[in-house]
């Protein structure tokens, strides 16, 4: 029998919609099984704002329904999870592009240094793209954006999310407590922390660059004794010395 989520006759009249280009405001038709479209406009690959596709691909109880899983389907559901993520930190900020752009861009930097520290991927863009998601609350509640109030706001908002999409518990967990301490690393951290530590990190320093005239051989004692990983330190220098 095939899962109803992915027959296109249970399919409702929201299955086929109408969106806006984010790039260009041009309009675009996205099914609901669409992971991604090019705007016919700028030609900007565009991720499904309501992906779905079909029960299957993300479905928490898609195990129960279709038996166990192949290994490569679930770490294609842990793939598109992040990017489902993305979506809805973006939907979360609205027109906070700054702090959308700094997301994407701790996320960009953390996929790096994840893959040359073999971190847990999904655990390490889904914790990058949200670490800052506390902020909003932080702000409304307490008049602050300090790291401490940011600590305490961002669990609960992320751990909704992450729930309203179907990720797996252990992940949910894990996620969190990154993001319950991500500016004060404890004295032991996993690589997955310390992925998203130094992806922060370099994104901040990249915004003060040119801010502070430090010769290079203090940037690189500087980024020696601050970051936590290899791929960091190898990266930050890349970007914050040699690109100068």
């Amino acid at each position: 029998m095939k899962c109803p989520g992915q027959d296109t006759q249970y399919w409702d009249q929201n299955a086929i919609f109408e969106t806006q280009c984010p790039e260009c405001g041009h309009p675009m038709e996205f099914f609901k099984d669409d992971a991604t479209r090019r705007c016919g406009h700028c030609h900007k690959k565009i991720v499904n704002p309501k992906m779905d596709f079909g029960c299957a691909a993300y479905c928490k109880y898609a195990e129960q329904c279709l038996g166990t899983l192949p290994e490569e389907f679930v770490a294609q559901q842990e793939d598109l999870l992040k990017d489902r993520v993305a979506v809805k930190m973006k939907q979360y900020f609205g027109t906070d592009f700054k702090r959308i752009g700094h997301a994407g861009r701790v996320a960009r930097y953390a996929e790096k240094i994840g893959k040359k520290e073999k971190a847990n991927l999904a655990v390490v863009l889904c914790a990058a793209y949200l670490h800052d998601i506390g902020i909003k609350n932080a702000e409304k509640k307490y008049g602050s954006a300090e790291a401490k109030y940011q600590h305490i706001e961002g669990p609960p908002v992320a751990g909704k999310i992450l729930e309203d999409l179907g990720a797996k518990e252990k992940l949910i967990t894990e996620v969190c407590d990154i993001i319950s301490h991500h500016h004060h690393p404890k004295n032991s951290e996993t690589i997955n922390f310390k992925t998203v530590y130094d992806a922060d990190i370099l994104a901040n320093m990249e915004d003060c660059r040119g801010k502070e005239q430090i010769d290079a051989d203090t940037l690189a004692r500087k980024i020696d004794g601050i970051y936590l990983t290899d791929a960091g330190k190898d990266l930050a220098r890349q970007i914050l010395i040699q690109k100068g």
